[in-house]
């Protein structure tokens, strides 16, 4: 791909997302026009008090202390996802792997629905324990699968996988569990799990940013890698990869960005299933371009699933994780009929 064209695809993803910050903002309960919206940004931004002399103090309340956060923080996490179901696919040459495949999602769960439990039944609590304890849950499950699938030092893909499944299945039966105790105090789990982006502020934004920005700076970094480690771990340990340190830093690299996504938002599937796949189609298996575009539209993505959650039933409002399924689950039907009919041919 020309760089000229490239520059054109990233510009018009940067553009579409601006203007879907925009507009979803500017959507909810109360209508406000998206101009309002950019001037309150511009004005607290640059300080320039001026710019909004004329709009009523509620609406700008409402903008940059409910509405611009909820949205920054859908686009993050979108984009998070996105950027590790990228990883994952390419680490592991499947284009049926996300950010659940390995069990890190489900460690991430598993933490936090723990918290939500002690909190709940034995008053347990401090400062963000729940993606505190999802970030443990995380790298725990992290690090059983990854001993689990070590095999003489090496980590082949399928043995990976397989740990994976093996963990996943584990942790849900924790979660299970956790829910059974909780009894009639479930209803807080559940609604995690199902993943949303109720009552998130901009604390919550300062937790998902730097890892996002980090694991994009490391998965970009290895770019060329994963574009040699399609061809075959051993063709590209004929070309120079290391191989094994290359599995390493973006097995933990992706599950890092996996993590603190899912500590703030839950549970929130098929967008790091679908969103590489479709970008994929239209740029081709180039991780150099894959990884931005797939950031940007995961980013777009996740927002209007969002507004969908919170608009489609209103004044109720919808797990978003649920939009994302009812999106996703065709898409992955799709995916399988097509492996189907490749392995026949």
């Amino acid at each position: 791909m020309s760089r000229k064209r490239k520059l054109f695809i990233y510009t018009m993803l940067l553009v579409v997302l601006v203007i879907t910050v925009l507009v979803a903002t500017a959507i909810g309960a109360v209508a406000i026009p998206p101009s309002e919206t950019l001037r309150v940004i511009v004005a607290r931004l640059t300080n320039w008090e001026q710019l909004v002399q004329d709009i009523p103090e509620t609406t700008v309340a409402i903008i940059w202390n409910l509405r611009l956060p909820r949205v920054l923080l859908g686009a993050l996490i979108g984009a998070s996802l996105a950027l590790a179901g990228v990883g994952f696919q390419g680490l592991l040459r499947n284009p049926l792997a996300d950010p659940f495949t390995i069990g890190v999602s489900s460690g991430a769960a598993t933490g936090a629905a723990l918290a939500i439990f002690l909190r709940q039944l034995i008053g347990f609590n401090f400062p963000h324990m729940i993606p505190i304890f999802a970030f443990i849950g995380a790298f725990m499950a992290l690090f059983f699968v990854f001993n689990l699938a070590k095999i003489g030092g090496q980590v082949p893909v399928v043995t990976l996988l397989l740990a994976g499944v093996v963990v996943s299945s584990f942790l849900s039966a924790v979660i299970s569990l956790l829910m059974v105790l909780a009894g009639e105090d479930m209803q807080g789990i559940y609604f995690w799990l199902s993943g949303g982006l109720v009552m998130r502020s901009w604390p919550q934004i300062w937790i998902v940013a730097p890892y996002l920005v980090i694991g994009f700076l490391v998965l970009i970094a290895y770019a060329r890698d994963l574009n040699v480690l399609l061809m075959g771990e051993e063709t590209a340990m004929n070309l120079g990869v290391n191989v094994e340190q290359t599995k390493r830093v973006l097995l933990v690299t992706a599950s890092l960005i996996t993590a603190a996504a899912v500590s703030v938002s839950g549970m929130i599937g098929f967008v790091g299933l679908i969103i590489p796949h479709a970008v994929r189609i239209v740029t081709g298996p180039d991780h150099r371009i894959l990884l931005p575009t797939s950031a940007l539209v995961g980013a777009s993505f996740l927002v209007w699933a969002d507004v969908v959650a919170r608009t489609i039933l209103a004044p109720q409002e919808i797990p978003v994780g649920i939009i994302t399924a009812f999106v996703g689950a065709p898409f992955f039907i799709y995916l399988l009929r097509k492996k189907k009919q490749e392995i026949r041919l």
